[in-house]
């Protein structure tokens, strides 16, 4: 049997914790929240302590943050229509080092893509901007996508190419690549009955993971033109629907590059694990997931946000509306 056990309460913002994200080597874990603070934790003796509390660099609630590959930059997104990029130095110290302006309205989510050379923002005003970072700690825009009709919630890089998906309140999902001249719209994916809050990739890039309003989590899968799949046009479908699971909207998701466990969490203050059932993995049949752990009252108010540690794949981190960021592990089935 799989189990799920708190570790650790991390208690040092004082309102409701938005986001959580551990850096690639996995020993810095990043919060941030309506205290318009960022918080580094990091593993002291055995126990988790706020070792960074970096301020003043955001004037509204800060919604979400965002790791560089190399975790040298941590990009941080608010309420108040800005972009930071701090910058760790040789010292370790972090420091504030541009601001990124042009959006109209609340920026909800931030994500560097897995080469290093661009940076993606979403919004409340429907848009998500590219920008790059090619050149030492200069940003520019390089290209503003309108495809969404409402509020982008989310947005996500694939970890083997710069191929980029958002999810929005107009229920959509929605993949963009460099097509040589701007970044365009290759795929939208449809099949939520309401706002699609989160997204995340496995660990092959091949499949990715949503959630919902209308309390489903989808895996969708993409095929094409060489897969052994005859009931499949080539791009993205979903092939598996979890439903039942959350009484609530569903808020975020994240799919474990190293033992491809998914977990979400929502409304219902619930955290909930799926594992898939690989003895009955078949490529011409969708995948089966079976719910592997759950916690029904894992905080006290929404879960806002999940985080599967990159490295020591046990490791979760989960925060709240409560306040707090919570640090669990995860025993996988025998």
């Amino acid at each position: 049997m799989s189990s799920l056990k708190l570790l650790q309460d991390l208690v040092a913002h004082d309102d409701r914790v938005w986001c959580v994200k551990w850096n690639p080597t996995g020993t810095l874990l990043a919060s941030c929240g309506s205290d318009k603070k960022i918080v580094l934790w990091g593993e002291e003796e055995g126990k988790w302590v706020a070792k960074v509390h970096l301020t003043e660099a955001h004037e509204r609630t800060i919604r979400a943050v965002a790791w560089s590959p190399t975790g040298t930059y941590l990009a941080s997104c608010s309420f108040d229509k800005t972009i930071c990029i701090w910058k760790r130095d040789d010292t370790g110290v972090f420091g504030a080092i541009a601001t990124l302006e042009g959006h109209e309205n609340e920026v909800k989510c931030v994500a560097w893509s897995v080469s290093g050379e661009y940076l993606a923002s979403c919004s409340r005003d429907k848009t998500v901007w590219i920008w790059s970072c090619e050149y030492e700690d200069e940003y520019d825009c390089l290209s503003v996508l309108h495809s969404h009709s409402q509020d982008v919630k989310k947005i996500c890089w694939s970890p083997v190419e710069d191929v980029l998906v958002s999810c929005s309140y107009d229920n959509t999902v929605k993949c963009f690549k460099d097509d040589g001249d701007d970044w365009t719209c290759t795929d939208t994916l449809t099949g939520h009955e309401s706002t699609v809050w989160a997204v995340a990739f496995d660990g092959t890039g091949k499949r990715l993971v949503t959630c919902s309003d209308d309390r489903t989590v989808k895996i969708w899968q993409r095929f094409n033109a060489l897969d052994n799949s005859a009931s499949q046009k080539p791009g993205w479908h979903c092939v598996c629907t979890l439903s039942g699971y959350h009484d609530r909207a569903i808020f975020d998701v994240d799919w474990s590059a190293i033992h491809g466990a998914i977990v979400s969490a929502g409304a219902d203050d619930c955290i909930r694990i799926f594992e898939e059932n690989l003895t009955a993995q078949d490529p011409l049949r969708e995948p089966e997931f079976f719910a592997a752990a759950s916690m029904p009252r894992a905080h006290s108010q929404d879960v806002n946000a999940v985080s599967w540690n990159p490295v020591r794949g046990h490791l979760l981190a989960s925060c709240s509306d409560d306040g707090l960021v919570k640090i669990w592990t995860y025993a996988r089935p025998e």
